[in-house]
């Protein structure tokens, strides 16, 4: 093993972005045990009156998840969403063609929205724009934002809740660019649906903001033309187009996989040209931002999901147990939603509970995934302004072209008056030694050095041992002479604070 060097660059007034709190948000979706086993078990030991979990509340609390998207995912594009309001006992129980199960619909959206109140997250909606359309738009915000004196928003009343829900963020349907959604459209199709619900939706309630789905992922065949129309169809009515990516070591190739990270750079990249583009093609002077509303690791539960039966209730559907390798890679997506933090305003993991979840539960309790680490800790102490964050490092060769070794960057928070580095080391064999100048931040010094590494890549953490793999608290910084130096061992997820020294 050798040791080998890395700089990083800073300037404390190069400035990419001030984060919005949004890009840490997540998702539960009606799939799998999410809902059904992870946020919601009556009779759970930890469950209180509501049948609310409190173990999953307090890793979700702990974590700081701002925002929680909500209820689809696939799953909404058949969704009813009257089937999920009134009484429990008068709910039907439908068939999901999606993710061939039964939704009982016993959780629906007042639970929905007593749950984030207590687990203190804010609600992401979004309505079915695959089989249905504008009139169910007009009716579910009436229902949720109206304060009252018409049907729907009485109805609201009659079912419990005296005051509107009102929900500020809606996502305007979900990936129908998928020949796999129920509803699939042409992006010309979907671009008008999504204005006109848009345009209602903002009738009923001006203060609301909408997502439009862009691509499901960069590969897919239609990838930019149609961003291009949907946004030449809903500009004026929508303020934030999607993105989601999803990857896996099907290969096991792990240099590979962790330059994954790579790709969606690259996604990124392209989805704010083609925003831009077609700004300038309507001469706007307003900024379509990104909401990055999907993005994780998704591959271990595959072979496994196809086993299920069809017509189930809440099965253990896409478990993926999560490595260290995984950590990995979700800490170099997480630095890289930061470093587009000047556009990627909302971001969600999908997703919280159970599903390709940081968070597992059983009937006994919940633990935090290798996943969860990283999630939490950008979340966290990741708030505050990115600063542009230059790493000269080594690359090496991947499928998606080069890929530095070292993936880091920089956040300042003049209010808590910290400084905090992201790093990731992909090399699997080297540690690297690391300098950076911060002559700028005078006095401050070391607070704060976290490490999750391990020698077994692909080791996780499970009910029986639930910190295997986890962040430890160690010394390889200091700051000497106005420069901070750092050691970030070989295939390791890295933070580092700063702080002025106590007088």
């Amino acid at each position: 093993m050798a040791i080998k060097k890395a700089r990083i660059s800073i300037d404390r007034d190069i400035e990419i972005s001030k984060v919005d709190e949004r890009i840490y948000s997540s998702f539960i979706e009606h799939l799998g045990r999410a809902v059904y086993e992870g946020i919601y078990q009556p009779g759970q030991k930890s469950a209180d009156a509501d049948g609310l979990r409190q173990d999953t509340i307090d890793l979700i609390r702990e974590a700081r998840v701002p925002m929680v998207r909500y209820p689809g995912g696939n799953f909404v594009s058949g969704f009813l969403w009257e089937d999920s309001v009134g009484p429990v006992s008068e709910r039907p129980s439908r068939i999901d063609p999606a993710w061939m199960v039964v939704e009982t619909n016993e959780f629906g959206l007042h639970e929905f929205m007593n749950w984030s109140k207590k687990a203190d997250v804010k609600p992401m909606y979004a309505i079915n724009l695959g089989t249905r359309g504008t009139l169910d738009a007009r009716n579910v915000i009436e229902y949720c934002n109206v304060k009252q004196g018409s049907y729907y928003s009485d109805l609201r009343r009659k079912n419990g809740a005296e005051e509107p829900f009102d929900i500020k963020l809606w996502c305007l349907g979900n990936e129908m660019d998928g020949p796999w959604q129920m509803g699939h459209k042409t992006a010309a199709e979907y671009g008008r649906a999504a204005a006109e619900a848009g345009r209602i939706m903002k009738m009923v309630d001006p203060s609301i903001e909408t997502v439009a789905c862009g691509s499901a992922f960069s590969g897919m065949p239609t990838f930019a033309s149609w961003e291009a129309t949907v946004l030449q169809e809903a500009y004026d009515q929508i303020d934030y187009l999607s993105l989601h990516s999803y990857y896996g070591n099907r290969d096991d190739n792990t240099p590979d996989f962790l330059a994954s990270s790579v790709d969606m750079d690259e996604f990124i990249k392209s989805v704010v040209s083609i925003c831009d583009y077609v700004k300038a093609l309507k001469r706007e002077k307003r900024e379509i931002n990104l909401s990055f509303d999907e993005w994780n690791v998704w591959y271990h539960s595959n072979e496994a999901d196809k086993q299920i039966p069809h017509w189930v209730k809440h099965p253990h559907q896409l478990e993926d147990i999560y490595n260290l390798e995984d950590a990995l890679l979700v800490g170099s997506m997480m630095i890289t939603l930061l470093r587009h933090a000047d556009r990627v305003k909302i971001a969600c993991l999908a997703q919280l509970v159970n599903v390709i979840a940081p968070i597992m539960t059983s009937d006994t309790g919940a633990w935090r995934q290798t996943i969860y680490y990283p999630y939490m800790q950008a979340s966290t102490m990741g708030r505050g302004t990115v600063l542009n964050t230059a790493v000269k490092v080594d690359c090496y060769e991947s499928k998606y072209g080069d890929a530095p070794f070292i993936d880091s960057v920089v956040i300042k928070d003049e209010e808590r008056e910290t400084l905090t580095v992201f790093a990731v080391n992909k090399d699997l064999e080297n540690d690297y030694e690391v300098t950076m100048d911060v002559r700028q931040f005078e006095g401050y010094q070391l607070v704060e050095n976290l490490l999750l590494t391990g020698e077994d890549l692909k080791a996780v953490n499970t009910e029986e041992d639930p910190d295997r793999v986890k962040s430890v608290a160690v010394s390889n910084a200091c700051v000497e002479d106005g420069s901070l130096k750092m050691r970030f061992p070989a295939r390791s997820w890295n933070v580092v604070r700063l702080a002025p020294a106590a007088k």
